[in-house]
């Protein structure tokens, strides 16, 4: 793996882009506005970094990061994701998204949404639990004591674990918490969302999360 293709450029969006060149990889940032309103964030990211349309970001890369609102699924490239690792960063806002009937019955999660969008895709659930400016700032290195821990779900064990390889060099603890039907364990309002937790502590909080009808 050495191109990863971004199809959203927001706050989670630029700050993965930023690791991910700090860590030797080339990127291709895209959003829904065009290449040319990605060119101060392409020129702050520097030479391994090129701005192109979803279409580019989904054809170029090794691995592909989505991160856009909810509302966009839709509008992802199936075709040139086919047989790829694809990480869904996002959460469920319906005062963003509108009203979901299926998240709100929670008959399924974000991540299988996008999963039954892109079928012969391997999607897995990452980054959707921290906040942008952490990304950037929280990593430490490998054996740090009390380093933080992301989660990681998924279908595929070996696209997680390419993901849970990829968190790992960024700077956290992978912590796999099963199948995407299991995202939800970590979606917003949950025991787990956002605090900086270790890797033991993270799983407690996995653990203890409740389904909102529950709450």
């Amino acid at each position: 793996m050495t191109t990863i293709g971004f199809i959203g450029s927001g706050n989670i969006g630029s700050q993965l882009a930023r690791l991910a060149v700090q860590n030797g990889y080339d990127v291709v940032m895209s959003n829904s506005r065009g290449p040319e309103t990605l060119s101060d964030l392409v020129d702050e990211l520097g030479p391994h970094a090129t701005a192109g349309t979803p279409e580019d970001a989904a054809t170029k890369g090794d691995v592909v990061v989505v991160t856009t609102p909810l509302a966009a699924i839709e509008t992802i490239p199936v075709e040139p994701l086919v047989g790829k690792v694809v990480i869904d960063t996002n959460n469920y806002y319906p005062q963003r998204d509108g009203q979901i009937a299926a998240l709100d019955e929670e008959t399924t999660t974000v991540s299988e949404l996008l999963q039954d969008h892109l079928p012969q895709s391997h999607v897995v659930k990452a980054f959707n639990h921290i906040a942008a400016a952490d990304l950037t700032t929280a990593g430490t290195p490998r054996g740090t004591e009390g380093r933080r821990a992301l989660v990681v779900a998924g279908d595929d064990d070996e696209a997680k674990q390419a993901v849970g390889d990829l968190i790992d060099e960024f700077g956290f603890d992978a912590v796999d918490i099963g199948r995407l039907s299991e995202g939800w364990r970590i979606q917003r309002d949950t025991p787990g969302y956002v605090k900086p937790y270790a890797a033991i502590d993270l799983e407690l909080a996995v653990a203890d999360a409740k389904r909102y009808r529950e709450m």
